[in-house]
């Protein structure tokens, strides 16, 4: 066990919203929200990593991957294109004075962002906006993950590049919304055919009943092809605070609409996900009704249709997390 990021500690008030990956190489790259000034969600954040060569045990200097001047960079999700090899990194950016609500009111915007690295994680490209890929113009709020994204193995989409997204919709015309009320979130998967240079908006989720309010969202892969995507509700009228759906051809569509994912007990809260090869699906979150407290790993073994608790791994405050093999038997596990 080991702790890469620690707040208040090499220049940054708190660190936050974690991601994990294993370069092709071996390396671990962990990165995470570095929040200079407050724990605030936008303001001066930069996105930092740190690596390690032996299974997380210790870890390199930090450095700074994203950075937007003193605006925010932020939600950190991460895949490994198979074609090259290369780190594929998207995330979002935001003026440090746009808050959340400002930007779901249409009152500020948000940027859409990746790079590369083809040396696990030693050297990255600057930010290219994608934006105009990345985002329909009905969208206000946008955030990637966070975590990592999936490239898919099989079928006639094996290589794809698939990064879970959410985003809110604008409210109809003649509406008194503000766009702000939680019923106006959805999620999406963004979608890529050629290792991450050029990107499409694949699956969209945000029928604004209010009954399910998607939100951050995570995907795996599981053995028989089809993505399982599972997502925040934030707040919705449904029962639970989970979500799910799955996916049969790599992201493009959903089979059908998400549903309350029962047998997960979480609070409000981010969770992530990791299919084992060879083993269960698995998702790591807080195990408290209401509190971000008490991490545990609950698996599941068909794909995704319901779950139970198999790790606990702490009782003390807790919140978003990242999974990613470390070798074929050992699952590593970055939270908050």
């Amino acid at each position: 066990m080991s702790t890469p990021f620690t707040s208040g500690t090499g220049g940054y008030h708190t660190y936050r919203i974690p991601a994990l990956t294993r370069a092709p190489d071996g390396t671990l790259i962990a990165f995470a929200e570095g929040r200079k000034n407050s724990g605030a969600d936008s303001g001066d954040i930069d996105i930092v990593c740190r690596r390690s060569t032996d299974s997380g045990a210790n870890w390199s200097a930090q450095q700074v991957v994203t950075a937007h001047g003193t605006d925010t960079a932020g939600n950190p999700t991460v895949v490994t294109d198979p074609a090259s090899g290369d780190l594929v990194l998207v995330s979002c950016g935001n003026a440090a004075s746009a808050t959340e609500t400002t930007i779901l009111k249409g009152l500020a915007t948000r940027q859409v962002y990746v790079q590369r690295s083809a040396d696990s994680g030693a050297t990255w490209t600057a930010p290219v906006d994608i934006t105009a890929q990345a985002k329909a113009s009905w969208m206000r709020w946008y955030a990637t993950g966070p975590g990592s994204g999936v490239a898919v193995t099989q079928g006639p989409h094996a290589g794809r590049l698939v990064i879970p997204a959410n985003h809110s919709r604008v409210p109809a015309t003649g509406s008194t919304d503000t766009g702000a009320e939680a019923k106006y979130l959805g999620a999406h998967g963004l979608i890529s055919d050629d290792g991450g240079h050029t990107w499409q908006i694949g699956f969209t989720s945000s029928n604004p009943t209010g009954a399910i309010n998607e939100n951050e969202t995570a995907v795996a892969e599981l053995p028989d092809g089809r993505l399982y995507v599972n997502c925040r509700d934030q707040y919705g009228t449904a029962a639970g605070t989970r979500a799910d759906a799955w996916s049969a051809d790599g992201g493009s569509t959903l089979q059908s609409a998400f549903r309350v994912q029962g047998t997960i007990v979480t609070p409000v809260v981010h969770g992530s996900l990791l299919q084992v090869p060879g083993g269960p699906l698995l998702y790591a979150g807080p195990d408290h009704p209401e509190g971000r407290i008490a991490m545990v790993i609950r698996r599941s073994d068909n794909g995704g249709v319901t779950w139970r608790v198999c790790r606990k791994i702490s009782g003390l405050h807790a919140a978003y997390s990242s999974m990613t093999m470390l070798d074929a038997a050992t699952v590593g596990l970055l939270y908050e």
